[in-house]
């Protein structure tokens, strides 16, 4: 379990422009690779999904997830797809599949590798209560962001150095458990 593990940044609508946090964290890590989608403006699980497993498909080694808003519905729906490859999940304020009528495509299951799920008391596209209902589904760990919006430039968070040092750590503890439990 190699740090140089490539980090599959994938944004929401509107593609995280020129100012959104994920635009930032791929600027700063060389190992991070942008998931592109066809049409940015139109949700399309089914295609979006595609892009993301495709991103993965052609990765080498693992990958780390890093999704915001409607690109963590696309991972979600790849993620149980393709266990083997991936090494951990970091959702940041995620959208309601009902939002999109999408909700005939969602399925929840506890995924077989570390998530944390990062939630905003005040977000349009996610109530609390169903980001913390998804993270206990999930067995994820959840992060109360309090009152963050949608964890967006809009919100406040361009940059957002706390949120890179979150997943950070989580990439550290996962790399730890990992590599001690395989010296037992």
């Amino acid at each position: 379990m190699s740090d140089y593990c490539t980090r599959l940044i994938i944004p929401g609508l509107q593609g995280s422009g020129k100012g959104h946090w994920q635009t930032w964290w791929q600027a700063k890590d060389r190992n991070a690779i942008r998931v592109e989608q066809d049409d940015w403006q139109t949700p399309d699980l089914i295609a979006w999904s595609k892009k993301v497993r495709q991103a993965v498909d052609e990765s080498h080694g693992g990958v780390w997830l890093v999704a915001h808003s409607f690109g963590c519905l696309a991972s979600l729906q790849v993620a149980p797809q393709r266990p083997e490859r991936i090494r951990g999940l970091f959702l940041v304020a995620p959208a309601d599949p009902d939002k999109f009528s999408s909700s005939h495509l969602w399925q929840q299951t506890d995924l077989p590798f570390p998530t944390v799920l990062v939630a905003s008391r005040t977000d349009p596209w996610l109530s609390f209560e169903k980001a913390k209902s998804w993270a206990s589904s999930l067995g994820s760990q959840f992060v109360d962001l309090g009152d963050a919006g949608h964890i967006n430039v809009e919100s406040g968070y361009g940059e957002w150095q706390q949120g890179f040092d979150l997943f950070g750590r989580f990439k550290r503890e996962v790399t730890t458990s990992i590599i001690c439990g395989s010296l037992i």
